[in-house]
């Protein structure tokens, strides 16, 4: 069938499956299976077959479910609580001194979850009953709640980065890297603005409790039960960057780690241990369901040669690499406002990435620039993903949250120009470093 005809057909088909609520996984699959009975010349389901079973035998994908069930173990145990125990000391004299802790405990909890939603829903469910009942402001709350919390896809092991890694044939251990130095721009932005909105707003704070002096040996003290979560994350990712050990072998690590340290709290029962076995399961198997189904697309995508002649036109447009990087930008953030990140890069990878390569773009530095774009949609009003899983937690308007959120937006958008302005903040790091 001719390419512009089929391809209607199959985004007319997507967006109709799209929009009747059928699963994504499912919609990709009937996808491909279309594309593929409307262009390959041979038989759609054995192709199918042969795609499904390659795709989903590759080792390097180990490191998924692995990393998915760390993060469920520390998300039901009492180690994030400790978290914010640990990190509240050392915000005093600070200003805004507690709404830090959305900040920093965040970043923490990004760097052993690899998830947003875990991020924001674990990290907002310690911190903001604690802020509200000391007087803390609660648009700002909530609002350095929902910005931090996207943290969670970009600070490494980032589980959008292994998927992003796959689909790509990017290395994940260097994607990993490259998402260090963003992932602290992006924290130190954060709370700069907190700082800042602090001193400006000087009555929306509770003074009494920023003004509390802490002596540094009960900062210590206060702080013991992070050490070992902060000893966890560089077993892990130190293993990692030293070559030690691959991200598979990093995530068993982690997940060994995990379980040592909630036991060690004792707050591993057997009720937690199966229910984060059951989260980890449910979380992998949806994911693996999508990844296989976009494998089918990918290949259908290029039976119909749509990619190919996108990308030749792309590239006869005469776009400099910086105006196709903003088309593609908005792009991302619009989809985040209605679709989750990982949904994102295996509906887009099959089409975009052929146009970046055609537009001589690093796929290394654009793996990044895209996870910080879909999450910048992870907070778009009116219907960005993390301000649902906030308002779920919190019952709050999701208009009053929105609002909070957007100077986060804002800030997210300056890391995003940062980003395109001095490539080197995602790849210094990786040049740096022999894997």
């Amino acid at each position: 069938m001719e390419i512009l005809s089929s391809s209607v057909l199959l985004i007319v088909l997507l967006f109709a499956l799209l929009g009747g609520g059928v699963w994504i996984a499912i919609t990709l699959g009937i996808i491909g299976f279309a594309a593929l009975l409307l262009n390959a010349p041979v038989d759609p389901g054995q192709v199918m077959a042969t795609i499904i079973w390659g795709q989903s035998s590759s080792w390097p994908l180990t490191a998924l479910p692995m990393f998915i069930w760390m993060g469920e173990i520390l998300f039901r145990t009492r180690v994030s609580e400790d978290m914010f125990e640990g990190l509240a000391p050392w915000t005093t004299g600070i200003p805004g001194r507690l709404m830090h802790v959305n900040v920093f405990a965040s970043a923490v909890f990004a760097a052993v979850s690899g998830s947003s939603t875990a991020t924001a829903a674990t990290i907002g469910k310690i911190t903001l009953p604690e802020l509200t009942k000391r007087g803390y402001d609660e648009k700002m709350a909530y609002g350095s709640l929902a910005g931090a919390g996207t943290l969670g896809i970009l600070i490494p092991p980032s589980i959008a980065m292994i998927i992003y890694g796959f689909l790509t044939d990017v290395s994940i251990a260097k994607l990993f890297i490259a998402g260090v130095l963003p992932g602290l721009l992006l924290t130190v932005l954060f709370s700069g603005y907190i700082a800042a909105w602090a001193m400006l707003n000087p009555s929306k704070r509770p003074t009494h409790d920023e003004d509390k002096t802490i002596s540094f040996g009960k900062r210590i003290y206060n702080s013991r039960r992070l050490i070992p979560i902060i000893l966890l994350i560089f077993a892990v990712m130190g293993s990692i960057y030293g070559g030690i050990a691959a991200p598979t072998e990093a995530a068993v690590l982690g997940v060994v780690g995990s379980l040592l340290l909630s036991a060690i709290y004792r707050s591993l029962t057997l009720k937690n241990f199966i229910a984060s076995l059951y989260g980890a399961m449910t979380t992998s198997v949806m994911l693996a369901f999508i990844l296989a189904a976009s494998s089918v697309l990918t290949v259908a995508m290029g039976y119909t040669g749509l990619p190919r002649d996108l990308a030749t036109w792309i590239g006869g447009l005469g776009l400099s690499q910086t105006s196709l990087i903003f088309v593609l930008g908005v792009l991302f953030i619009i989809l985040g406002m209605f679709i989750d990140g990982i949904s994102i890069l295996v509906l887009t990878a099959a089409i975009i990435v052929p146009m970046v390569q055609q537009a001589g773009i690093d796929l290394l530095w654009f793996g990044v620039y895209l996870v910080i774009v879909v999450e910048v949609g992870l907070i778009t009003p009116p219907v960005g993903f993390n301000l649902f899983v906030i308002q779920g937690i919190s019952n709050k308007d999701i208009v009053f949250i929105s609002r909070g959120a957007l100077p986060f937006f804002v800030l997210m958008l300056v890391a995003v120009a940062l980003l395109v302005i001095f490539p080197e903040i995602a790849t210094y790091l990786p040049s740096q470093i022999r894997l």
